[in-house]
């Protein structure tokens, strides 16, 4: 099939940037879309022109690094999806397909569809551990943990970090991130100690990377391709009421 492309290409972060068009023909139904993008950079390259820089890694929905916004939707439009499981049976013959990166300050670009996410990772740096010493590993069964306490901070543990939140949220707030990351260590016996001192440092780092407020849109919890559910953001704003007062 014709697969007509609507990309976003940009320098730097300084550059203003634009859309380009190009289009690809004989675009397999089989394909996952990172593929597709492979086959036109591939094509690219052999007309001298310069590749479209994208960003991905695992290619298994794990990693988050595949952070685009397409057609206007964090991941596309598969719900619980990242880009990289994405097939182009997805779409039809003729169809359009804007890509662009993530719109947010805390997110600058790189260059074309490529963003600094560091920002997250200066969130988890503040706090997103528990301090232990060092040495062989505890055993296991050390700490009972009840099991749908265990469930419920592992369903939070599986942030990828993609970033789709942040891409959907009006307000480019990182609520969803900081409060799934703190939510996974906040429930568990081992992260109680550091608990109050974790949920300042992690959401005043959070205000100082420049991300927008939480207003409850809920378009976060509706992008995530890991299902993150936005009750990490009550529980963040509960625990943080808590070590504040």
């Amino acid at each position: 099939m014709t697969i007509h492309l609507k990309i976003w290409r940009q320098k730097n972060a300084n550059d203003p940037g634009h859309f380009e068009d190009y289009t690809l023909d004989e675009v397999s139904e089989h394909m996952s879309f990172l593929e597709m993008l492979d086959v036109l950079n591939e094509n690219l390259i052999k007309e001298g022109t310069e590749p479209v820089e994208f960003d991905y890694d695992c290619r298994e929905g794990i990693c988050g690094s595949c952070n685009l916004v397409i057609n206007g939707r964090a991941h596309g439009p598969k719900h619980k999806t990242a880009v990289c499981q994405l097939h182009m049976r997805n779409y039809s013959d003729g169809d359009t397909i804007v890509i662009e990166p993530p719109r947010a300050a805390a997110f600058p670009v790189i260059k074309d569809l490529v963003v600094d996410r560091s920002a997250f990772d200066r969130i988890i740096e503040a706090g997103g551990y528990v301090s232990v010493k060092t040495g062989s590993a505890p055993e296991a069964n050390l700490i009972p943990i009840a099991q749908d306490v265990s469930n419920e901070s592992f369903d939070y543990a599986t942030c990828i970090g993609c970033g789709a939140c942040v891409a959907a949220c009006p307000n480019s707030s990182a609520a969803l991130f900081t409060g799934a990351k703190l939510a996974h260590l906040n429930l568990l016996p081992q992260g109680q100690p550091e608990r109050e001192k974790r949920t300042i440092a992690m959401v005043d780092q959070m205000d100082k990377e420049g991300f927008g407020d939480c207003s409850n849109h809920g378009e976060c919890e509706a992008v995530c391709p890991v299902g993150i559910s936005i009750s990490a953001i009550a529980e963040m704003r509960k625990d943080y009421l808590k070590a504040v007062i």
